[in-house]
């Protein structure tokens, strides 16, 4: 079988780490490579940027350990970038060839609020694994519940040749209109009159 590719992205949320549970459990193969995506805000001081950094590789780290635990041999890689999260998730899933992107999905998921098709799930050019996490039953284990986004790419056809467009002033416009108007006023006068003769 062919290695996957496979990013996960990794953000402050237990539906991301549920998403990388269900990922390690039921679709990550052993020889496969996992790259770790974290995505920080970004900021303008130094100092700020590299806590920011810093949280966020501690956090990918803290991710590691559920990878090592689930799949063997599997080759686990923490990627830690600064920028807003979908196009820098879409940046990152081009520069490094993924085959599939989970991500976990709660209120705030950039693949809800995407504005344009790039940064949303059409514009990745991978599979798409959306993992929503349920209620955490009895014994600890976590319930997910699996979303596929279909990526398939619309064939938009090239814009038709607009039609010319005029700019006429207004003045012509109310002109004819007016003088049309007024041709019709006169006719209909002379008609009043000569009924009256």
């Amino acid at each position: 079988m062919e290695r996957q590719r496979v990013v996960v992205v990794v953000e402050d949320a237990p539906a991301s780490r549920a998403a990388l549970q269900w990922a390690v459990r039921n679709f990550i193969r052993a020889g496969d490579s996992i790259a770790l995506l974290h995505v920080c805000a970004p900021a303008r001081s130094r100092r700020r940027r590299r806590c920011l950094r810093l949280q966020g590789f501690q956090l990918a780290l803290a991710f590691r350990d559920l990878c090592d635990g689930g799949v063997a041999e599997a080759m686990v890689e923490i990627v830690v970038r600064e920028g807003e999260l979908a196009p820098t998730v879409a940046a990152a899933v081009a520069q490094l060839r993924a085959s599939t992107l989970v991500v976990g999905l709660h209120d705030k998921s950039f693949l809800y609020g995407s504005p344009s098709p790039y940064e949303g799930a059409g514009g990745l050019g991978c599979r798409v694994l959306a993992v929503r996490q349920h209620a955490t039953a009895r014994r600890g284990a976590v319930e997910a519940e699996l979303t596929q986004v279909e990526t398939i790419r619309l064939h938009v056809p090239p814009p038709k040749i607009p039609f010319p467009i005029f700019a006429l002033p207004l003045g012509v416009i109310w002109r004819r209109s007016s003088s049309s108007s007024s041709k019709k006023r006169s006719s209909s006068n002379r008609e009043i009159d000569t009924a009256h003769q």
